[in-house]
């Protein structure tokens, strides 16, 4: 099995990141799990195309790949979003996260987790927080199987989120 490598995202990596998304997305629809990011591939949607570009061409994408460059996955550690309660420590916040369904069981989420709290200790921050949706009881418990724990929920125009917080 190749090795996993995690490297800093560059701005022509967008593409790929929406290609994960996508990959997910196909992934979640086919399982009837539409509540999470909804029916509509990502690279299809203004939004989110929007949205990777700015991470892609911003300081905290990070790439999971194999030894000849395949991605496995994709993490992007930066600020907490507008819709989460800030909170009175120093902290990052893992903005997005996504893993080939291709390479699953691979512990990729699990290796980005855990490489994004060793950057975030080494930066400073006393806790590194997370949210997922909330409707989907197997993801919330992969999180808490990573170190996170439960610290509030909230609600954007109906979509419940789950925030999490793993002490550094």
């Amino acid at each position: 099995m190749a090795t996993l490598r995690i490297r800093r995202g560059r701005a022509d990596d967008a593409g790929l990141v929406l290609a994960l998304f996508d990959e997910a997305v196909a992934w979640l629809v086919a399982r009837g799990q539409t509540g999470q990011w909804g029916t509509e591939p990502w690279s299809q949607r203004a939004r989110p195309v929007a949205m990777v570009r700015s991470w892609a061409q911003g300081d905290g994408l990070r790439i999971a790949h194999e030894d000849d460059g395949t991605p496995l996955g994709a993490l992007v550690l930066g600020a907490h979003p507008p819709h989460v309660e800030p909170i009175e420590e120093h902290e990052r916040y893992v903005e997005a996260l996504v893993t080939s369904r291709a390479h699953a069981a691979r512990g990729v989420g699990a290796t980005l987790v855990a490489a994004a709290a060793e950057e975030a200790r080494g930066a400073g921050a006393a806790v590194l927080r997370v949210d997922c949706w909330a409707g989907a009881p197997p993801l919330v418990a992969w999180y808490e199987r990573q170190g996170f724990e439960r610290s509030g929920t909230f609600d954007v125009g109906g979509w419940i989120g789950q925030v999490f917080a793993m002490r550094l």
